[in-house]
């Protein structure tokens, strides 16, 4: 208890995600009116006993789309973040293992997977295949492979170099044993909270690609669809768009509290200083 008390913005952080994940879980069992439900005579409602934030402009009840859209949200940001740590990864691990030619070849397509950011990237899945929530989260995914490749070479090198490392290799152990036995325990920290960042962008990409449309499609909810039929109305409506851009803040917001907890946490040099 202590512990989490001399670190405020990871107790934060930490019950703002626990927050929206358990919104998106209820959402599983439960919400007040099925969230596509469309009720015209309700259209436009203000926050009352009946719906709690209000209503849209087709009758649909705020708080039931809300919790969809979460599950929306973290399902798309949990699927395009493991895209990127599971390949990025282990693109990574092999670039500092190997080094030479090959680390060179794999710098300069990650450098070219940085060129095409999620949004473009979306815009071209969905001229192919059409918008929809696996184009948003297969362009969010692949955008995260270059960022988690480039973490995981640069602390993976400073492993390699370690003393521990060379009597590995003295004692006959080979690359892939001592990336797995010494390179990726010592690497965790830093690709857990690159993760949790990673996670929030992920989020955030999710709400702008469905604001535009190349997201999650009707009639499935979403925190950014949401913003974008609110926009027309922000004057006669103005819950419309703050409850889910209230969402999106408290989301992400969390998200980053709790990587930069884990960080003071998990890196021995700031807890030294402390």
């Amino acid at each position: 208890m202590k512990s989490w008390l001399r670190h405020p913005g990871l107790a934060a952080g930490a019950l703002l995600t626990a927050s929206v994940i358990a919104a998106a879980l209820l959402s599983l069992v439960w919400t007040p009116y099925a969230p596509a439900a469309i009720d015209i005579a309700a259209k436009l409602q203000p926050p009352s006993a009946a719906h709690a934030l209000g209503t849209d402009s087709l009758g649909r009840d705020i708080v039931s789309e809300l919790l969809a859209g979460a599950r929306s949200s973290l399902l798309v940001g949990l699927v395009a973040v493991a895209i990127g740590l599971v390949v990025g990864v282990a693109l990574g691990a092999v670039a500092a293992a190997r080094r030479g030619w090959l680390d060179e070849v794999l710098q300069r397509v990650a450098d070219l997977g940085f060129a095409f950011p999620a949004l473009l990237t979306a815009i071209l899945l969905g001229a192919v295949y059409g918008p929809g929530l696996a184009c948003a989260i297969v362009a969010i995914g692949l955008f995260n492979i270059p960022v988690f490749f480039r973490v995981t070479r640069g602390a993976a090198i400073a492993v390699w170099a370690r003393d521990y490392v060379t009597a590995a290799r003295a004692a006959g152990k080979g690359p892939l044993a001592i990336t797995i036995d010494h390179v990726l325990p010592n690497i965790a920290a830093p690709l857990i909270v690159q993760a949790t960042v990673s996670f929030a962008t992920a989020i955030l990409a999710e709400a702008a690609l469905s604001y535009l449309g190349l997201g999650t499609q009707p009639p499935q909810p979403s925190w950014g669809r949401m913003l974008a039929e609110a926009q027309s109305m922000l004057f006669q409506a103005p819950w419309l768009a703050l409850w889910p851009g209230l969402a999106i803040m408290a989301t992400v917001l969390g998200l980053n509290l709790l990587g930069d907890g884990l960080r003071d946490r998990l890196d021995p040099k700031l807890t030294s200083r402390r």
